[in-house]
């Protein structure tokens, strides 16, 4: 018979009851799951919790502002869709930083590898699947909290509702900013492919079609002509 093969953090149990339930819950699952971890040395404020997403993603400007040479980024593998509307996103690279949770009471600290994105995004972090595996994460998107093994016990991470509602309304009028310039751009090239060709300006030496050269001297003997429109006369 195999022998199982258990999981770190695997025999804690983690349960949620009316102690983790707050005085007033707002639109259950509407609103997203926003913690405050530290990644690196610096506590970052938002940071999206995203059950839904395969990757663990950090974008350049939260990596600057981290103090991260970007010449520690390591080569990625492909591209993945659903971050950018409609489009394919490229990776810049991926990069190996640890992220911390809890309190110095009881807290962990887990290595994550997360994909560097070159776009801008209303997060400073969004971490997916892997991080949930990672830290053994359970989120209850009703409490907006989440709990994970500790080396003292259960860590219970929490939001608020009202950081979850800003960060909400930040990211739908990103989002709705990028549409709008992404119809615009397609509305201007569009305009630029029904645009007539261009007339000829005045001053031109390129002739106009039909045209007529008349001799100059009526004998031809000095080899002058006038161009002029076919639909002059030549007298």
């Amino acid at each position: 018979m195999a022998v199982p093969q258990y999981l770190n953090w695997s025999n804690t149990p983690i349960t949620f009851n009316r102690d983790d339930h707050p005085d007033k819950v707002v639109a259950p699952g509407v609103y997203p799951l926003v913690v405050d971890p530290i990644i690196v040395n610096t506590r970052l404020s938002k940071v999206l919790m995203d059950g839904g997403s395969i990757l663990n993603i950090i974008y350049l400007e939260t990596l600057d502002l981290l103090g991260i040479n970007r010449a520690q980024l390591q080569p990625t593998a492909g591209g993945f869709h659903g971050v950018v509307l409609g489009k394919k996103a490229l990776p810049v690279g991926r990069i190996d930083l640890p992220v911390c949770f809890g309190m110095a009471t009881n807290f962990r600290k887990e290595v994550l590898t997360i994909e560097v994105v070159g776009f801008r995004g209303t997060y400073h972090t969004i971490i997916g699947r892997p991080g949930y595996a990672k830290f053994m994460v359970i989120p209850n998107y009703t409490y907006l909290k989440l709990k994970m093994p500790g080396p003292k016990g259960v860590i219970t991470v929490s939001s608020s509702y009202e950081h979850a509602y800003e960060c909400d309304v930040e990211c739908v009028e990103y989002g709705e900013a990028v549409k709008n310039s992404t119809k615009l751009a397609s509305k201007l090239e569009a305009l630029a492919a029904e645009a007539p060709e261009p007339k000829r300006h005045a001053g031109s030496f390129e002739p106009a079609e039909g045209t007529n050269k008349i001799p100059l001297d009526p004998n031809g003997s000095d080899g002058k002509v006038l161009t002029i429109s076919a639909d002059l006369d030549p007298k």
